[in-house]
C-alpha cells in the first residue's frame, strides 16, 4: 500500500505601489501584477494614467501592452494619480522614476526625494519602500530623511536595482540573471525574497550601497566593452584585419567570451551615457577622479562624428546627395530615441547640406515629434527611403535590416551608390557582388 503526501504551498500575496510608470516602472508593475499581487501604479499625469486604465501603453515595448491590459481587466493592475490611494495599503513601495544626468554629471536625484515626500503622509507601519531607480551609494539615507519629516510611523527602505534591456524588458523581469536585494534588516530581506520568488534568477543579499554601486558597475563595464572593441575596429582598419574575426578569435578564450562585442558608433540609450557620467561625477565627488570612466565617455562622445567623417570621404561629401538612414531609435525592439545615433547624424548630414530620407519600424512616429517634417523624409519601407540616395546607411540592427533584397537597393539608388554598416549586419563580399560601395566598421 502507497501513501501519497500532499505538500500545501502558501503564497502570500501583497499590496504594492510603484511610483513612476516610464520604462521601469510600468514593467515592473504589469510583471508583479501578474502573480497575484494587488499593484497600484501612481503618477502625476491624469491622461497617461486614464490611457493606461484602458490598457494602453505609451511606448513600445514587445509584449508590454498585453501584459498591462490582461492585469487591467483582471483587476490585479490599478493607476492612480493620487498618492493616498495608491499607498496607504501597501506592503511594499517601489521608486521608480527618472534620474537625469545634470549638467554637472552627478545623479539628478530631485524625482526621487519628491516621491519619498510625496508617499511619506500615506504610509502604513511597517511599510518597506524600494529605491529601484539607478541611484548613487548612499542615497537611501538620504530617503529615510526625508520620509521621517512627514511621517511618525516605523518604516523600512531598501534597494532593488532593475536590470532591464529595452526590447527585452518583460522577459528580463520575468527571468533575470540575478535579483539584487540590497538590505540591512532580516525583516526586509525576508519580506524582499518572498516578494520576487516567483522570478527566475539567482538572488544576492547585500547591503544597499552595494547595490547601488553594481548596477553602475554592471553598465560601466558593459560600456568598457563596447569602447573596447570600437579601439580595436580603430585598428583592424589601419591594418588589414577585420574586427568580427578577431571578436572570434578573442571570444573563444571562455575568460572573455563571444558575447556583447558590439563595434559601431558608441553606446547610446537611456542608461549607458548618463550611468557612466554619474559614476564618474561620483567617482570625482569620492576624491577617485581622472580615471577610467572618464576616459570611457570622452572616448564614446568622440566615437560617432570621427566615423562620420569617414564614411563622409567615402560618400565624396554629404553636400547635395540624398542620404537613407535607416534605424531612428537607439536600438532594436523599441521606439526609445533617447541618445540614439540617428539624433546625432541626422543633424550632421542635413547641415552638410543632404538631404535625409528615413525609416524605422516603430520609432518614426516619435522622430516626427522630435525633429519634425522639415528636417527628413518619412519612408514606408526600406526601399523607399533609399529611392534616389547616393548612400544608404544602417544605424541599428532591426531584424528586417538583416535580409534586404540587395538587388531592389541597388536597383533604387545613384550609380555611385555606397552600403554603410555601422552594424557589420553584412558580409561586405556580398555587397560588393550587388554592385555596391561597401562601408563598415572595423572590416
Amino acid at each position: 500500500m502507497t501513501t501519497t503526501k500532499l505538500v500545501y504551498v502558501i503564497i502570500s500575496f501583497m499590496t504594492i505601489a510603484v511610483v513612476g510608470v516610464g520604462f521601469v516602472g510600468l514593467v515592473t508593475a504589469a510583471v508583479f501584477s501578474k502573480f497575484g499581487n494587488t499593484v497600484w501604479a501612481v503618477n502625476r499625469d491624469k491622461q497617461k494614467s486614464e490611457e493606461l486604465k484602458k490598457g494602453k501603453v505609451p511606448f513600445f515595448e514587445p509584449g508590454l501592452e498585453e501584459l498591462v491590459k490582461e492585469n487591467v481587466d483582471a483587476g490585479r493592475l490599478k493607476f492612480t494619480v493620487e498618492y493616498p490611494e495608491a499607498i496607504r495599503e501597501a506592503d511594499v513601495i517601489m521608486i521608480a522614476v527618472g534620474t537625469p544626468s545634470a549638467p554637472d554629471g552627478t545623479a539628478d536625484l530631485s524625482a526621487v526625494f519628491e516621491a519619498a515626500q510625496s508617499l511619506a503622509p500615506h504610509i502604513k507601519t511597517g511599510a518597506i519602500i524600494i529605491v529601484k531607480s539607478t541611484v548613487p551609494p548612499g542615497t537611501n539615507n538620504k530617503v529615510k530623511e526625508i520620509i521621517k519629516i512627514y511621517t511618525k510611523k516605523q518604516f523600512y527602505t531598501a534597494s532593488v536595482p532593475e536590470f532591464l534591456r529595452e526590447g527585452t524588458a518583460v522577459e528580463d523581469t520575468l527571468h533575470p540573471d540575478r535579483i539584487l536585494i540590497g538590505a540591512n534588516e532580516p525583516f526586509v530581506i525576508k519580506k524582499l525574497l518572498e516578494l520576487h520568488r516567483p522570478l527566475n534568477g539567482e538572488t544576492v543579499i547585500m547591503r544597499p550601497e552595494s547595490a547601488q554601486l553594481t548596477k553602475y558597475s554592471a553598465n560601466a563595464y558593459l560600456a568598457n566593452r563596447i569602447v573596447f572593441i570600437n579601439q580595436i575596429s580603430d585598428l583592424a582598419e589601419k591594418t588589414g584585419a577585420d574586427v568580427q574575426e578577431i571578436i572570434r578569435g578573442m571570444g573563444l578564450d571562455r575568460r572573455i567570451g563571444l558575447h556583447y562585442w558590439w563595434p559601431g558608433l558608441g553606446y547610446g540609450g537611456s542608461c549607458y551615457p548618463k550611468d557612466i557620467k554619474e559614476l564618474t561625477a561620483y567617482a570625482r565627488r569620492v576624491g577617485e577622479g581622472d580615471g577610467l570612466f572618464e576616459k570611457i565617455d570622452q572616448l564614446n562622445e568622440n566615437r560617432l562624428l570621427k566615423m562620420l567623417s569617414k564614411f563622409e570621404k567615402a560618400v565624396g561629401g554629404w553636400n547635395g546627395k540624398t542620404i537613407a538612414v535607416l534605424g531612428l531609435s537607439f536600438k532594436p525592439n523599441t521606439d526609445d530615441m533617447r541618445e540614439a545615433p540617428s539624433m546625432k547624424v541626422i543633424p550632421v548630414l542635413t547641415a552638410a547640406g543632404a538631404a535625409v530620407s528615413v525609416y524605422d519600424p516603430q520609432a518614426s512616429g516619435h522622430a516626427k515629434k522630435i525633429l519634425g517634417d522639415s528636417v527628413a523624409t518619412y519612408a514606408a519601407n526600406p526601399y523607399e527611403a533609399v529611392k534616389g540616395a547616393t548612400a544608404l546607411i544602417i544605424l541599428v540592427e532591426w531584424d528586417e535590416f538583416r535580409s534586404l533584397d540587395l538587388a531592389k537597393i541597388k536597383k533604387n539608388m545613384t550609380t555611385d551608390a555606397v552600403f554603410i554598416d555601422t552594424r557589420n549586419l553584412y558580409d561586405p563580399q556580398r555587397i560588393k557582388e550587388a554592385g555596391l560601395k561597401y562601408v563598415g566598421i572595423g572590416r
